[in-house]
C-alpha cells in the first residue's frame, strides 16, 4: 500500500464487542498535518471507534507516509481507493463511510465519484472544493485571484516561517514546530493547488450517496482568517450541500471537528445510523 493507515478499534474495549453490521469509516485530513495529529487532525473522534473500525489515512508526504515530490489530490483519491479495496470489510458491508477535511475533501470526492460502490457515505469537512463553487461571487473572487498569479510562497521561506504565517500571521497560536509538523508543512508548501480539481458532481448525485456536509460559523476566527478563508469555505460547503442534495451542519469555530468534537462526532454517529 502507498499509504500508512492508523487503524483504531475500541469496541471490544467498549464492552460492545465487535458489530458485524458496522461498516469502517475512513477519514483523509486536510494540510499541515497527518491523521491522528490532535491540533488538526482526527485524534477528536477516537471516540467513534467504540462502534466501528476508524482508519486514518496519512497522505503521502504526511505523518508515517512516505515522501513524494508533489502532493496531489489525484494521487491522494487513488490512495483512497486502494485502502478501501483493501478494507475486504468496505465491500461487505456496502462501502465504508467515507470522511474528509479541507483539501482530503477534494481527494475523497474524486475517489467517491470513481469507485462509488466502495463508499458507504461521504462526509465532507469544510471541504476546499471551490471549483465546484465557483459561481458563488466569494469563490469566484478567490479564484480569479489565484489564478490571475497572487503571490505565491517566495523563495528561500522556511518550512517553520510558513506555519507561523499561517497561523500567528493571522492571528492563531502556532503548533509547536516538530519535525514531523514541519514536514506536513513542507509538503503543504508544494501541493498541487486545489483550484484546479474538477469535482465531477453529476457523477456523484447520480450515485446517490448521503451526504453530510461540516461548517463552522466562523464568527470567532480572527478577522483576516475569516475573510480570506472562511468566508469562501462557508460558501463551497453551502454549494455542495444544495448540488448534492446533502445535508449542512453549522458548527461553531472554524475548525470543527478539532474544536467541537463532540458536536461532530455525535453528527457522525447519527449520520452512520
Amino acid at each position: 500500500m502507498a499509504v500508512h493507515v492508523t487503524a483504531w478499534d475500541d469496541r471490544d474495549r467498549a464492552g460492545g464487542g465487535r458489530a458485524p453490521t458496522a461498516a469502517p469509516a475512513l477519514f483523509v485530513h486536510n494540510i499541515f498535518t497527518w491523521g491522528s495529529d490532535s491540533t488538526y487532525g482526527f485524534a477528536g473522534q477516537r471516540p467513534l471507534a467504540d462502534s466501528r473500525r476508524l482508519l486514518l489515512m496519512d497522505r503521502q508526504g504526511y505523518g508515517d507516509s512516505p515522501d513524494t515530490a508533489r502532493s496531489d489530490f489525484d494521487v491522494d483519491a487513488e490512495d483512497i481507493m486502494e485502502v478501501l479495496g483493501d478494507e475486504a470489510s468496505a465491500v461487505r458491508f456496502g462501502g465504508a463511510h467515507l470522511v474528509g477535511h479541507g483539501n482530503g475533501a477534494v481527494a475523497a470526492l474524486i475517489a467517491a465519484a470513481r469507485r462509488p460502490d466502495l463508499v458507504r457515505s461521504l462526509a465532507l469537512v469544510q471541504p476546499s472544493a471551490f471549483t465546484a463553487a465557483a459561481h458563488h461571487p466569494v469563490v469566484a473572487g478567490l479564484l480569479d485571484r489565484v489564478r490571475d498569479g497572487a503571490p505565491g510562497i517566495p523563495d528561500g521561506v522556511t518550512p517553520e516561517q510558513y506555519l507561523r504565517a499561517s497561523t500567528e500571521g493571522l492571528g492563531m497560536a502556532m503548533p509547536e514546530p516538530t519535525s514531523r509538523r514541519l514536514r506536513a508543512v513542507a509538503t503543504s508548501m508544494e501541493e498541487r493547488p486545489v483550484w484546479e480539481a474538477e469535482i465531477p458532481l453529476e457523477v456523484i448525485r447520480g450515485a446517490a450517496l448521503p451526504i453530510l456536509v461540516i461548517c463552522g460559523t466562523w464568527e470567532r476566527a480572527p478577522a483576516a482568517y475569516r475573510e480570506h478563508v472562511g468566508l469562501p469555505l462557508m460558501a463551497v460547503a453551502e454549494s455542495l450541500t444544495d448540488s448534492l442534495g446533502g445535508r449542512l451542519l453549522r458548527v461553531p469555530g472554524y475548525y470543527p471537528h478539532t474544536q467541537e468534537p463532540a458536536v461532530v462526532n455525535a453528527a457522525l454517529r447519527e449520520f452512520w445510523g
